[in-house]
């Protein structure tokens, strides 16, 4: 499924390294660290009317990802949210927006891997967008499974939400050339860690279960699902998930920022349970029954 280009995105207004620029005008220094090694972290935020859901969350892993990179001169969380905020308004942006937040490392005196080089602060970059849910979660989608391995600790920790993501990217590749909407990676042992861009779970006898977040980002939608279900008495395992055991669940689906809860209908050629999809249809409408109650709007400060 391929995402559209919005034509109210052409006049966008996005936050540079502290000013508010036209998409036409933004840019960054050939020598920040992001282009230089892909040196930075990020999150993705969504804005619904009630405001952007679990801002708080985010922003914890965004400042834990650097200080776990050791990131120096990080800008405060008040700043961060007051240009954020900043950025919405100028743009009238209320509602149906994805929001890409990034951190870099910032700018090097000269080329160089040694973040000795970046003496000037971090950078911070703001890309609001209107732009709808990834997937059409009424229809749910088709997955294969990746040759490509997703990242381990041994290698680099995926708990660290970086911009490092050639191994994702590499996945991707492979479910756009089978037809398919996304990629299924699976760790070092062969159990599924997450999809290339979502976390995944799956149902089986009225049993939750998702893998350990050992070769998987911990996301924050994939902790919010464990918590509803818990919430509402619904049996929620982590597990280390073998492809079998996907195959032959009753229903699948994965979570994310830019997806919400999606359906997976088929994976491997493998027609998933029934159809039905009861379980995430559910938590679906947990979701939006208890979302107000995790946004924050422009007058609310976490």
């Amino acid at each position: 499924m391929l995402q559209q280009f919005d034509p109210r995105n052409k006049e966008l207004k996005l936050y540079v390294n502290g000013e508010i620029v036209h998409r036409d005008q933004a840019k960054i220094s050939v020598f920040d660290s992001v282009v230089q090694g892909g040196d930075a972290v990020w999150e993705g935020l969504r804005l619904y009317p009630e405001g952007i859901i679990w801002l708080d969350r985010h922003l914890d892993r965004l400042f834990d990802s650097a200080h776990a990179l050791a990131f120096e001169n990080v800008p405060t969380r008040e700043s961060v949210q007051d240009a954020l905020w900043e950025t919405l308004e100028v743009n009238n942006m209320d509602k149906d927006v994805h929001i890409r937040l990034t951190l870099t490392r910032g700018e090097k005196i000269t080329s160089g891997m040694d973040p000795r080089l970046n003496q000037m602060g971090c950078g911070l970059i703001i890309v609001p967008e209107w732009k709808p849910p990834v997937y059409d979660n009424s229809k749910g989608i088709k997955v294969i499974t990746s040759t490509i391995r997703r990242n381990s600790p041994l290698f680099l920790d995926s708990k660290i939400h970086h911009n490092n993501l050639l191994n994702n990217i590499q996945a991707k590749i492979q479910s756009n050339v089978a037809g398919v909407d996304a990629a299924l990676q699976l760790d070092k042992d062969g159990f599924a860690a997450e999809l290339n861009g979502t976390n995944i779970f799956a149902v089986k006898d009225g049993t939750i279960y998702t893998p350990y977040a050992k070769a998987c980002l911990p996301g924050i939608t994939r902790g919010y699902v464990m918590e509803l279900a818990r919430a509402n008495n619904i049996r929620m395992k982590e597990d280390d998930l073998s492809l079998t055991t996907l195959y032959t669940a009753d229903e699948l689906f994965c979570t994310g920022t830019m997806g919400e809860l999606t359906p997976i209908v088929e994976l491997d050629g493998r027609k998933i349970g029934n159809g039905k999809n009861w379980m995430v249809t559910q938590l679906n409408g947990y979701f939006v029954q208890d979302r107000s109650e995790h946004c924050v709007d422009a007058k609310t400060r976490v």
